[in-house]
């Protein structure tokens, strides 16, 4: 009896799974929506903390060393690589580098001015400015990772391209290049660059798959590594290193103090790397849940990290971040085209409100006599024009106090104990004479904002970078190779000052004498296209004392 119900009951069982595996068919999984792009509270609290372990699948294109795809447009040459489908090399066709010996011998220049020599060194190399500075075993610029995701994707990761090579040098329209890869079988990163023919920027798409049954929070995170030199000795007005914009204001971050990971934001507009003339900038689309996070490795890796928003991507769907990048000079109007203050890369000052006008005037100059040197004198010519008037003043009111100023000096013997007396009577003389003393003084401090702004404009217009004047100044945004422009300066400001009528404590007069050396010895390394205006300036200046001078004397 027991035999004959253990048999029947295994009978029964092999019918059931006989039916339920060949008979009965399973209701399809259920799928989310492609469109759906929110999910509940609950989910995101259950997903957000895990990591997803997925059993590692070999890819064999992860063991293949990486390829270089040349992209070619009219303004660039870009090399990206299959590792970490990043940027390896990024040259301007059209600015070329510092040459590293331009002026060690004097004679080759004076060959070429009385001779017609062409064996003279020139103060640009052939070679195309390069931004990107990074070492083969380092990480490339513009590699996307995902630090605090459920799945990480290092930033030498293997991708392939979906194209050789990509020519833009005589296409009307953008041009795409696309790299995919899939990490451990469980996410594929697709990273989308276009390309525009005529411009610096580029856009940037990264999206991301889902290829697993359970839900994954991604974290974005785009850098920017650069490799720096610790012994380069940067000048005072030279700019290299990271700047952030966060709301809209500007934080620079000097490489040599730079000794911990600093993290800025939320609301980061943009950032990048940074040097005087030029920039490599990007820009998320939702700056309002961007943070930055900047650092300095042992091996002097600067890096620059825009982290994201987090992306919550369900299984088996996709989500996808936007960048703009902006590789290029700083050169204001390409700037302020990105429409994200990225033209306040360009330190200005705080009299910017001055200096852009200036700037834009010279390239208006520029247009009609096609020297940025002549261009400078000529701004020079019409800034002295509409101070004039003011010049006048000033110059008569220091005339006019130099007559009084033996009156003045006999006062303070009479009223050497009574400093207020002194200062009563000293007002009355003003007042006896119809003397203003602030005439003298006033029409200087208004000039000084202009001289201020139209200094930060000289000083960093990459309109003036390897652009020449004539012979031996082939470079207006560098110094003077010979020295010769800035001691015509000291020789003006010491003619100058010797015109200037004196007033004051003789012993302070003795002492102004020494500002021409001084002067002389700040503007030896200043750029040539800045010690050019001040000459000129002081010329000016010579000739309209000189004509007052000679009108009061009649």
């Amino acid at each position: 009896m027991d035999k004959r119900t253990l048999l029947a009951i295994v009978l029964s069982l092999a019918v059931l799974l006989t039916y339920q595996m060949f008979f009965v068919k399973h209701p399809p999984p259920r799928q989310v929506p492609a469109g759906t792009d929110t999910v509940s509270e609950a989910f995101v609290q259950q997903t957000a903390p895990q990591k997803i372990t997925v059993a590692k699948r070999p890819v064999a294109r992860q063991h293949l060393p990486a390829k270089d795809i040349k992209v070619e447009t009219p303004l660039y040459t870009a090399v990206f690589s299959t590792k970490g489908a990043s940027l390896k090399s990024f040259k301007l066709k059209n600015y070329q580098q510092d040459c590293v010996k331009c002026a060690d011998d004097i004679y080759p220049v004076i060959k070429k001015i009385f001779f017609g020599s062409k064996d003279n060194e020139k103060p640009k190399s052939d070679e195309p400015v390069e931004l990107v500075s990074i070492a083969e075993e380092m990480p490339y610029p513009l590699s996307v990772t995902f630090s605090e995701s459920s799945l990480d994707v290092p930033a030498s990761a293997m991708f392939e391209a979906d194209v050789a090579s990509l020519d833009l040098q005589n296409a009307k329209e953008k041009k795409r290049l696309v790299f995919s890869g899939i990490y451990e079988g469980a996410i594929k990163v697709e990273k989308t660059f276009i390309f525009d023919p005529e411009k610096y920027s580029i856009e940037l798409d990264v999206k991301m798959y889902n290829l697993t049954g359970a839900p994954l929070v991604q974290i974005p995170k785009l850098s920017w590594h650069q490799s720096i030199d610790p012994h380069k000795d940067f000048g005072r007005y030279d700019k290299e290193g990271p700047v952030i914009s966060e709301a809209g204001s500007i934080e620079r971050l000097e490489v040599k103090k730079l000794d911990k990971e600093k993290i800025i934001g939320p609301n980061v507009l943009w950032g990048g790397f940074e040097s005087k003339y030029f920039i490599a900038s990007f820009i998320p689309e939702n700056p309002s849940l961007t943070s930055s996070v900047v650092n300095r490795g042992v091996d002097n890796l600067v890096s620059v990290a825009i982290t994201g928003q987090k992306e919550i991507i369900p299984a088996g769907q996709s989500a996808v971040v936007g960048y703009s990048l902006y590789l290029g000079p700083k050169e204001h109007n390409m700037l302020k085209e990105m429409g994200v203050g990225l033209e306040r890369a360009i330190d200005f000052g705080i009299f910017k409100w001055l200096a852009i006008p200036f700037l834009m005037f010279l390239n208006f100059l520029y247009s009609f006599v096609q020297n940025y040197g002549i261009a400078i004198i000529v701004m020079t010519i019409l800034i002295k024009a509409v101070f004039w008037p003011l010049g006048n003043i000033s110059y008569k009111s220091m005339k006019e106090m130099q007559k009084v100023q033996p009156q003045i000096n006999e006062l303070k013997k009479k009223y050497k104990n009574d400093q207020s007396k002194i200062g009563q009577e000293t007002m009355a003389l003003y007042r006896a004479h119809k003397i203003n003393p602030l005439s003298g003084c006033l029409p200087i401090l208004i000039q000084l904002p202009v001289f201020i702004g139209l200094f930060n404009a000289l000083l960093y217009a990459i309109e003036l970078r390897h652009s020449p004047l004539f012979f031996w100044i082939q470079d207006l945004s560098a110094k003077d190779p010979y020295y010769i422009t800035p001691v015509l300066m000291g020789i003006s400001q010491f003619i100058q000052q010797k015109m200037t009528p004196t007033m004051g404590d003789p012993m302070m007069a003795k002492m102004m004498m020494f500002m021409p050396v001084v002067l002389t010895i700040f503007f030896l390394n200043f750029p040539s296209g800045l010690v050019i205006y001040w000459l000129f300036n002081n010329i000016l200046s010579i000739g309209q004392q000189f004509y007052i001078n000679k009108k009061l004397a009649n």
